[in-house]
């Protein structure tokens, strides 16, 4: 259990049976009366932002949300499809749950998922993640200094613009917030 003055941001509570982040904090110190805590709480199931304020010695209920590694295997369309790489447990989430893991993710590697009273909230991915380009257009000789954009096609099938030095074969790192490209990957 938390008191209201322990609500720092990234703190995980329960709020009727639904777990929350905290992702804003601000606490005002009242003369005699003690502290309002305000905060701003994520819902992790649904996304919905909220805020919320405490009063004095509340007692807020901690969220138990257990994280476990797991390795992608496949996606079908409908399906996102995982194992346990220590039980060999496989299982299957729907790809509404799950819709950035084809897309950023090679078949085989690890992920991060996160789970709440025994189902799974949150498919956590890394920040970025290495593709390598499977097929890119040729650039122009002599274009290559300026910012020129194209298209490049990855190993797990999205088109990222890159820019004009990028040949086929090239490992990039790829942002998985908002698909885009930062950087080729060291060797």
């Amino acid at each position: 259990m938390y008191q209201p003055t322990d609500l720092k941001k990234g703190t995980l509570i329960a709020i009727d049976g639904q777990p929350f982040r905290v992702v804003e904090y601000s606490q005002k110190v009242m003369g005699r009366g003690g502290s309002i805590v305000n905060v701003r709480i994520k819902n992790l199931i649904t996304g919905a932002v909220l805020p919320k304020t405490f009063k004095g010695q509340e007692k807020i209920e901690a969220a138990e949300v257990t994280n476990q590694t797991v390795q992608f295997l496949y996606s079908d369309g409908t399906s996102v499809f995982f194992m346990n790489p220590t039980s060999f447990e496989q299982f299957e989430l729907p790809i509404a749950a799950a819709e950035d893991v084809p897309k950023f993710v090679r078949e085989g590697a690890e992920v991060q998922l996160q789970s709440f009273d025994g189902r799974v909230i949150n498919v956590d991915l890394p920040t970025t993640v290495p593709l390598s380009v499977e097929y890119t257009e040729s650039v122009v000789k002599g274009d290559t200094t300026s910012s020129v954009q194209k298209d490049a096609k990855l190993e797990t099938g999205i088109v990222v613009k890159v820019p004009a030095f990028v040949r086929i074969g090239d490992v990039l790192k790829i942002d998985t917030r908002d698909g885009s490209y930062v950087e080729r990957a060291k060797e």
